[in-house]
């Protein structure tokens, strides 16, 4: 499933800047870890999910879905300054990428022989902040009743204030019995399949990014392009011609 996008959005590339240790257990584990949305930092990631209904006896319905739901955010922004910033503060953070189709085929394939379980990739509709409400409401039917569009689209609502991280989000739901006893959901991965680049930070010095990428060659064994992120490289001099009065 997916939602927010049209179907040749898929093959659309996405990121996802990750510490390095973090990227060296990916290769090492070859698997991809999701989190439950109530460990998200914004405060209102998750809200939806927490909802309580009241009937029309007065009675509260509380649903556990946010204890079944998985999720984990990736980016559309191939140069961005923020995210070098806030997810890799000490420089060694490394940026994956993939294609929005890709990333949804890797968990339905490692998930086919599993009963009782949903997966999704969509895009984040970022709205005013007066609008989340509405956005939640629309999320269950008049009875309360909710479907699984209902519940991944509830995940993809977050406030403006964020819009800078124009957010591809993965999500998968499990009604498995004893479903969501733990915080993370791992699926098994080919990282070598899955990941189609790799770039480093913009503000390595260009020896220290070529002693990073030979680690992470000798390290993971990945065979595609690692770059050094040209994000503030100086433009070209620049000639003018300028015409002299006589």
């Amino acid at each position: 499933m997916y939602l927010n996008l049209e179907e040749q959005d898929l093959e659309r590339y996405i990121y996802r800047t990750i510490p390095l240790e973090r990227l060296f257990q990916l290769f090492d584990e070859n698997q991809n870890t999701l989190v439950k949305p109530s460990l998200w930092e914004d405060t209102f990631e998750n809200f939806v999910l927490k909802t309580k209904l009241v009937n029309e006896a007065g009675d509260t319905v509380e649903y556990n879905i946010h204890d079944r739901m998985y999720g984990q955010c990736w980016t559309q922004e191939k140069a961005s300054d923020a995210m070098w910033r806030i997810y890799s503060q000490d420089k060694r953070g490394v940026r994956i990428r993939t294609k929005i189709g890709d990333l949804l085929d890797s968990i339905c394939i490692a998930t086919i022989d599993r009963a009782n379980c949903e997966h999704c990739v969509g895009k984040v509709d970022y709205v005013r902040e007066r609008d989340l409400v509405t956005k939640a409401r629309d999320t269950f039917s008049e009875d309360g009743t909710v479907t699984f569009g209902g519940l991944f689209r509830s995940l993809l609502i977050k406030r403006r204030a964020f819009k800078h991280e124009n957010e591809i989000r993965i999500m998968f739901c499990d009604w498995s019995d004893c479903a969501g006893t733990e915080n993370i959901f791992k699926y098994s991965i080919n990282p070598h399949e899955l990941i189609t680049q790799m770039m480093l930070d913009p503000r390595l010095e260009r020896h220290e990014a070529e002693k990073l990428k030979a680690e992470i060659r000798t390290r993971t064994g990945f065979k595609g392009d690692i770059k050094r992120s040209r994000l503030y490289r100086l433009p070209e001099s620049l000639t003018m011609e300028v015409k002299t009065k006589i």
